[in-house]
């Protein structure tokens, strides 16, 4: 799969948005697994059926993993089978870069997120990918940033 493909970066206002929401995801890069304490937030993984999370163990087996931290089992096994690999039975894999990549990518094409970055709703897009707006401020510093280098 390459981006094309999944139409991510077939723009510049596209890939800066990409970027800049893979990037705060991923702790700029740095991070394709959650760091995993557990806190709060990822306690309540467990047992959430509009993940999938549906067995004993699996908040902390399908958690965020890949550029965007694709997460929870129904998520693995939809986005797996998009790219092709086992995901759900291969949870771990998600966190290889490349693989982590494709399967963010196609989470980005099933859910049109280029229809936020082309309208330039950061926000919009954070709450897609994220369900709130953390990380607001530096989502959108990233994004600056993003254009800046592409122009």
């Amino acid at each position: 799969m390459h981006f094309p493909r999944v139409g991510l970066l077939d723009t510049s206002q596209r890939l800066a948005h990409g970027l800049a929401q893979f990037g705060h995801e991923s702790g700029g890069f740095r991070y394709m697994e959650e760091i995993w304490g557990p806190t709060a937030a990822q306690r309540g993984y467990e047992g959430r059926k509009d993940l999938g999370n549906t067995q004993a163990g699996d908040g902390v087996r399908f958690k965020g993993r890949g550029p965007i931290q694709v997460t929870g089992r129904a998520n693995y096994r939809t986005y797996g089978r998009a790219i092709g690999i086992d995901l759900e039975r291969r949870p771990d894999l998600a966190s290889v870069p490349s693989i982590g990549l494709m399967a963010s990518c196609a989470y980005w094409s099933a859910h049109n997120l280029n229809s936020f970055a082309d309208r330039d709703d950061v926000e919009g897009l954070t709450r897609a990918i994220n369900g709130g707006l953390n990380g607001l401020a530096d989502r959108k510093a990233r994004l600056i940033a993003a254009r800046t280098l592409l122009t």
